[in-house]
């Protein structure tokens, strides 16, 4: 089938509402700074139950501006998972700090609580669990853990808006001081690139602010000058070394856009995964994705899990289905095992559990943008590939 499209393992969803949101702002006085900004934050901190929600230029950078405001600093240990995206740790070495690998749980491929607890030292300053896939990870336990050892729990779910833990949003913080969101294009909503921190917490929203934009505040009340009434209305004050992380109004209004969609778009998703369910149910070649007990998937991925005869064909029968326009991927090559981390002093074996999951998983096509023909496509070619692997 030579014409037939790439259905590639996620990508955005824009419609021509999104396209007007976006092209308002683009012929009004803010492009950025202006008001679609604050507005965007009250909507996202509304949709998850968080009382503050501060926008940025990407997820990596909400994470960055996240561990600084927890105060993370080069004396201190992070614990996070090595089954993400690089950024989950790197956040911690921008910091000067060390980041510290805790295995995961085999079904759910989220962290593991009891190998948080063995990571647990008089250094350890955070935690940074990562809902993989949209799956929440167990919030419960490890608020336990947050509270015995008086840790900062900031939550990675740059894959996971939408999704719930117990009936609670993932964003809401109802179990951690600050949670992270990315709106790259390949995930729940999208506003190009772009991020955001939700928190309940004042006092990290307000030092979130500062460092969004250079350290920089308008504010008087805030002002070290003692006279404020001898100042102008122009003054302002960098008060710590921040950065430029600012959002657009545009990206903002995307945004906004998108946002009004994202129930939909996962109910979408859900109705995808049923499919994925009935279709490839008692499969000889790889075991499915879970939802546990009490929580509520963004489904952000479908990660299949190859069984063990598979295990060596995996970049074969990745090759086929590429070929064959499905368009997969992997999540994740654990971070220690990249050339820097190395470097550093990390060591393959650092986590089985991480590892063998690696060794098994491919993630295929799951976005609200699959038609049913899409999905018998998929579902057909992926038979197809693995019965012609078996009989080679």
């Amino acid at each position: 089938m030579p014409n037939r499209k790439f259905i590639p393992y996620s990508r955005q969803s824009v419609d021509s509402d999104d396209l007007k949101a976006v092209n308002s702002v683009l012929h009004s006085d803010w492009l950025t700074q202006g008001p679609k900004v604050s507005e965007f934050e009250n909507r996202l901190s509304s949709y998850c139950n968080a009382q503050y929600a501060v926008a940025v230029s990407s997820g990596t950078a909400a994470l960055h501006i996240a561990c600084l405001a927890a105060g993370i600093e080069p004396c201190n240990e992070v614990i996070t998972s090595p089954l993400t995206f690089v950024a989950s740790a790197n956040c911690v070495l921008y910091c000067g700090a060390r980041p510290v690998f805790a295995d995961i749980q085999q079904d759910s491929a989220n962290i593991e609580p009891v190998n948080i607890k063995k990571n647990i030292n008089r250094k350890t300053k955070a935690l940074i669990p990562v809902h993989f896939a949209g799956h929440p990870c167990d919030l419960g336990e490890i608020n336990k853990i947050r509270k015995k050892h008086n840790l900062i729990v900031i939550e990675d779910a740059t894959h996971a808006l939408g999704a719930d833990y117990v009936g609670a949003k993932i964003g809401s913080c109802k179990y951690s001081d600050m949670s992270v969101f990315s709106f790259h294009p390949v995930k729940p909503i999208t506003t190009g690139e772009g991020g955001a921190v939700l928190t309940n917490r004042k006092d990290l929203y307000e030092r979130l602010l500062l460092l969004r934009s250079h350290g920089i505040t308008k504010e008087r009340r805030k002002f070290s000058v003692k006279n404020t009434k001898s100042i102008g209305v122009w003054f302002y004050e960098m008060q710590e070394l921040g950065f430029n992380y600012r959002i657009t109004d545009f990206q903002c209004a995307l945004g906004i856009s998108q946002l009004k969609k994202l129930d939909r778009f996962i109910k979408r998703r859900r109705e995808i995964v049923e499919k994925y369910r009935k279709l490839f149910l008692d499969n000889d070649y790889f075991d499915l994705p879970i939802e546990g007990k009490g929580v509520k998937s963004s489904w952000h991925l479908y990660p299949i899990r190859l069984k063990n005869k598979y295990i060596s064909k995996k970049s074969l029968i990745f090759d086929e289905l590429r070929k064959n326009r499905i368009g997969v991927q992997v999540h994740y090559i654990p971070v220690y095992w990249h050339p820097y981390y190395r470097k550093l002093g990390y060591k393959k074996g650092l986590c089985p559990k991480a590892e063998e999951f690696y060794q098994r998983e491919i993630s295929i096509p799951l976005h609200q943008g699959m038609s049913d023909k899409d999905i018998k496509y998929t579902v057909r070619i992926i038979f197809d590939v693995f019965n012609k692997i078996k009989s080679c």
